[in-house]
């Protein structure tokens, strides 16, 4: 089947990448000049674990291309998708100019029955608004459907390739078979495909976001707690996640979430509750929580310092929102790095894949270590903002030789409390005792 996938976005990407693993043929096309000449000489654009080898395997046997020419890139498609940025507005709403300049222009271009799809995460309405700017237009008939992607970074491909589930809103059945067809290799293993209705697909993205950073969040509500009642945040979420009930992901202590969806859908879902007049006051709780608890590491590293970090050297492990990925879209790091500066610390930061990211946000107003090691070399202490695996058994006598103080604010809870004490390191972490030399 022949495919068009509008944005080469990270969404984007992945999808056109996957869809042609499939044996689709598949023209991704973007604006961005650069960017689609980087991707015909065979350049990825994004870090995601498992795409390359996909993503060369299907320019080099001809089912994966690139444009800048819309009308050329959707030419013989049957199915064109929408994976353009949606960026929160001032208000918290998504901003669908994007996609809605997209649907302008496909009107007049479309030549024969297409199906049109949503795949950026948009409120619900967004299927209406862009059937209504392609129908302006437009000569022949189409449908336009919504299909929300539900893939974390780092782990994209195999979520794509083998699904929990595909969420298909669709109001015409020539447009369900057209997708079922499409999703069929992916779904072989007996994951659903579950049809609904267009704006209850809409819906169902922000739900699930908003649900998961709502689990996130209680937790961290209760890590607040066991500090306070000395109880281990730790033994809680073993309690707690051997329900089967409520389960075990998403309840890992910490500060806070961040990245290109959660921040920006439980945002967007707010607003979209307050445009219907409804007060959703859980998800305005989940962000101020959130918000504060980013910065969570920030007032014990003061009291240690004695509120005075000016000259402080502080080292920071981890840079992006989570491992695995380059992404830093609302990566704590980032705050903390600010407030650090805004406290005349100088600050010696190290991640493995995000660092010409975050050299882009603050130039050389902070130094970028060669290694994990590097970052430490007169340090006086160290934050560790992202759990990178290569973090978890660092060489903690090299730590002691390469750091001023023996003192870790560890925002992830990567190391037990037992090894801290033994090695003798002053010790904070989330929602667990502080362990002092």
């Amino acid at each position: 089947m022949k495919i068009a996938v509008i944005g080469t976005g990270y969404v984007g990407l992945v999808s056109g990448t996957c869809f042609a693993e499939t044996g689709n043929h598949v023209t991704c096309v973007d604006i961005d000049v650069n960017k689609v000449e980087k991707l015909k000489n065979g350049k990825i654009t994004i870090y995601e674990p498992g795409l390359e080898v996909l993503f060369e395997r299907n320019i080099r046997q001809g089912r994966l291309e690139f444009t800048t020419d819309l009308k050329e890139g959707i030419k013989d498609a049957k199915i064109i998708f929408l994976a353009l940025p949606t960026p929160p507005g001032e208000d918290g709403s998504a901003d669908l100019k994007y996609v809605l300049k997209v649907a302008d222009d496909l009107g007049p271009i479309l030549e024969d029955y297409t199906v049109v799809v949503d795949k950026s995460t948009v409120p619900v309405g967004t299927a209406d608004k862009v059937h209504a700017a392609i129908a302006k237009n437009a000569k022949v008939d189409f449908d336009v459907v919504s299909n929300p992607e539900f893939l974390r970074e780092g782990v994209a491909v195999e979520d794509f390739m083998k699904p929990d589930r595909v969420v298909i809103g669709a109001a015409s059945e020539r447009a369900k078979k057209v997708m079922e067809k499409l999703y069929g290799p992916f779904v072989r293993q007996g994951n659903p495909i579950i049809f609904m209705d267009v704006k209850s697909a809409e819906l169902t993205k922000y739900a699930a976001n908003s649900f998961l950073a709502t689990k996130i969040t209680f937790m961290n509500e209760i890590a607040n707690m066991c500090e306070l009642l000395g109880a281990d945040v730790d033994m809680v979420r073993k309690g707690v996640g051997t329900d089967t009930r409520i389960g075990k992901r998403f309840l890992f202590a910490g500060i806070g979430y961040g990245g290109s969806c959660f921040p920006k859908d439980v945002q967007a879902l707010a607003k979209s509750a307050s445009e219907v007049n409804y007060d959703f006051k859980i998800l305005k709780s989940v962000m101020d929580v959130n918000q504060t608890q980013k910065e969570k590491m920030i007032d014990p590293l003061k009291a240690y310092f004695n509120n005075d970090l000016s000259g402080k050297t502080i080292a920071i492990w981890g840079l992006a929102f989570k491992p695995y990925t380059d992404d830093i879209r609302e990566a704590p790091a980032l705050e903390n790095i600010t407030k650090l500066l805004s406290m005349g610390a100088k600050v010696k930061a190290y991640d493995p894949e995000a660092m010409e990211n975050v050299e882009g946000v603050f130039g050389d107003k902070i130094y970028f270590a060669k290694d994990e090691y590097d970052a430490l070399d007169g340090a006086d202490a160290l934050m560790i903002m992202t759990e990178w695996p290569v973090f978890r058994t660092p060489e903690f006598d090299k730590l002691e030789s390469l750091m001023n103080n023996k003192i870790i604010f560890d925002g992830r809870n990567l190391y037990e409390l037992s090894q801290m004490e033994e090695l003798g390191f002053t010790y904070y972490s989330v929602g667990r005792a502080t362990v002092k030399s």
